[in-house]
């Protein structure tokens, strides 16, 4: 076929982390998987963690994770980036630094130009390398719209890993990057949005959770998550259950992408946020005041959206100004607080 510019957003009905299965089903199903049994797991799939994690020896243990999704944005370079990003985020989120990485590609090329194929490729390989990590090859078959992203292995100390089973009541909150990818994309796909205000979110979602990690490993911080598919009230309540404790979350505090707000005060909401919310909602008390659209917001699915940080108040002042001093999140934002156990999990206020 002959060359062409390619929008991959119009080839999608879903993209990034949008297309993830609902919560509550992929719960039920992983549910009745048999147990993995062995003394080196640090990490399973008991307490719906970021990642895998085996404890090699004593001084290392490897993070194994893996990410792919439809295109989330219209230039095949950057949907590369993105998808790696994201890819990679897992491992940070639990304090590790990647270190190698395998492409999982679906892509037609009956159907679309093998010029966005190897554009695909290079954007991911950028972010690789920008992460300090290396390709070591992947795998590749025939499906339409693509799909793209990473198996990654990253490393850790044993003693240094960050879960997001061991928040305690008193911890703050802080979230590192801003809601409202998942409304911005679709806004972007009925050309309502701004361009400015959809470019901050391509760049949001480009950045690296490297420098949040850094900060947390150096602040000896041990619970974090970070912020995807299952929006902040989803990936919360997977930590409020693996931790045994509730979480309180102002809504007026919530750093939010540039138009986010209005297109979803408008009604321009995705449908994984009202997946997200349904999962979340016998788990969920929601103060009377809080307004609708940020509920929604709250419950907006993010593709390699930010790290929700438990940080203890004595280290709070420190992990902000490195965050500051970082250069890289500006919008961090102390989004609430963690409580002892109640009858709910999460508290919208």
């Amino acid at each position: 076929m002959s060359e062409q510019i390619i929008d991959l957003l119009e080839t999608v009905e879903y993209g990034g982390c949008s297309a993830k299965l609902p919560p509550g089903e992929l719960a039920g199903i992983l549910s009745k998987l048999p147990q993995m049994q062995h003394p080196n797991i640090m990490v399973d799939i008991d307490t719906h963690d970021d990642a895998g994690v085996y404890r090699l020896n004593d001084e290392t243990a490897l993070i194994f994770t893996t990410d792919f999704f439809p295109p989330v944005c219209s230039d095949p370079f950057e949907f590369g980036e993105i998808a790696a990003a994201n890819a990679l985020s897992d491992v940070y989120a639990m304090g590790g630094t990647p270190l190698l990485a395998l492409n999982l590609f679906m892509f037609s090329s009956a159907k679309m130009p093998l010029s966005a194929f190897e554009q695909i490729l290079q954007g991911g390989h950028s972010k690789i390398q920008e992460a300090g990590a290396l390709v070591m090859g992947g795998h590749t078959i025939e499906d339409h719209p693509p799909k793209y992203g990473l198996a990654v292995v990253g490393t850790v100390h044993p003693d240094k890993l960050i879960t997001n089973a061991s928040a305690k009541p008193g911890d703050l909150l802080v979230l590192t990057k801003p809601l409202g990818i998942g409304v911005l994309v679709a806004a972007q796909r009925l050309k309502m949005v701004r361009e400015d205000a959809y470019r901050k979110g391509l760049d949001q979602m480009k950045l690296l959770n490297k420098w949040g990690a850094e900060v947390m490993t150096k602040h000896a911080l041990t619970c974090a998550t970070d912020v995807t598919g299952f929006g902040l009230l989803g990936h919360a309540l997977k930590m409020a259950e693996a931790s045994e404790v509730s979480l309180a979350i102002r809504t007026r505090d919530l750093p939010i992408i540039d138009q986010a707000a209005e297109l979803a005060n408008d009604g321009c909401l995705p449908g994984a946020s009202f997946r997200n919310l349904d999962f979340v909602q016998s788990s969920l008390h929601v103060n009377k005041l809080v307004e609708p659209h940020l509920k929604m917001l709250a419950a907006d699915a993010q593709t390699s959206g930010g790290l929700l940080m438990c940080v203890p108040p004595d280290k709070l002042d420190a992990v902000l100004a490195d965050l500051e001093a970082s250069g890289k999140h500006p919008q961090t934002k102390i989004i609430g607080e963690v409580l002892p156990k109640t009858r709910k999990r999460i508290y919208l206020e």
